[in-house]
């Protein structure tokens, strides 16, 4: 119950509802008996969630609810909301507030104490994970790339070092220039192309970061992209630092840590495990210092 104009009125719930990433099979029953049983849908593209709607024969007020109007929009659905309507908010595909329009109307439903429901249904991240063959023990998501060169070197640089499998969102037209990013960053790494998940030329293609600009070279690419990575590997990191350690002596590299403030048993015990060698073969060369 909100008070409005000193009246108590019974509050509505939001429902955020995800919807197929390609097949419309994928809809859930749960989506669908929501979406029937709602006062109002508002919807990322309208003409698109009506396609959806029609091909289930629901028919429901709809309104707009995209990036560009989505702060002015969500305080219209807020006060619907307070005035007891029931609302479903729709992405073109998968679960709003991901990539999609969604995260400012759940942040002002916490604010103002609106109860609100997010249902499960397909999404494109774990789809593309697992179709991958990378790990999947961990991964983080990123999303779609900032557009501009500097901005996505700088987060570029910043995941390099993370072990993790790494899932890219790239629209088709920066899927060149976006491959040739994580070559010069992350090195000639496995990665796993996937495109147009669930839809009818759905392709997944898996190769190395190498591969992937070559294949691309001459090809217009078309459709939605998913790019699964395989995140930095223990090997990569035990080899760069050894490398690190290639033009210091062994000898130097003790002392380096003695002048640190570390004691000399401390200081063969570290250089020991930056070079990856046992202590009997680092304390040798600790004798005389």
């Amino acid at each position: 119950m909100v008070e409005i104009e000193g009246i108590m009125m019974e509050i509505g719930k939001l429902f955020l509802v995800p919807t197929p990433i390609g097949n419309l099979k994928d809809i859930t029953l749960r989506a669908l008996e929501v979406l029937k049983n709602v006062d109002l849908i508002a919807a990322e593209d309208t003409r698109h969630s009506l396609k959806l709607l029609n091909h289930f024969n629901i028919k429901k007020p709809i309104v707009s609810y995209h990036k560009f109007n989505e702060n002015e929009k969500s305080y219209n659905l807020i006060e619907k909301l307070k005035q007891g309507k029931n609302i479903a908010v729709l992405s073109d595909a998968g679960t709003p507030g991901i990539s999609d329009p969604g995260s400012v109307i759940v942040r002002r439903c916490i604010d103002d104490g609106i109860d609100f429901e997010v249902l499960t249904g397909a999404t494109a991240v774990t789809t593309a994970l697992v179709y991958s063959g990378l790990s999947t023990d961990a991964f983080t998501f990123i999303g779609f790339l900032p557009r501009e060169n500097k901005d996505k070197k700088n987060i570029l640089q910043i995941l390099k070092n993370r072990t993790e499998t790494l899932i890219f969102y790239e629209a088709p037209h920066r899927l060149k220039e976006t491959l040739k990013h994580l070559k010069d960053t992350f090195g000639n790494r496995n990665i796993s192309v996937c495109r147009e998940l669930t839809k009818i030329h759905e392709e997944i293609l898996r190769f190395t970061i190498e591969e992937a600009i070559n294949y691309y070279e001459d090809k217009n690419a078309r459709g939605e992209f998913v790019l699964v990575v395989s995140g930095k590997t223990k090997e990569d990191i035990m080899r760069e630092k050894e490398k690190k350690w290639e033009n210091i002596t062994i000898e130097k590299h003790i002392e380096m840590y003695m002048n640190e403030g570390f004691s000399k048993k401390e200081s063969v015990k570290k250089v020991s495990k930056d070079r990856n060698l046992t202590k009997s073969e680092v304390y040798k060369h600790s004798i005389g210092l």
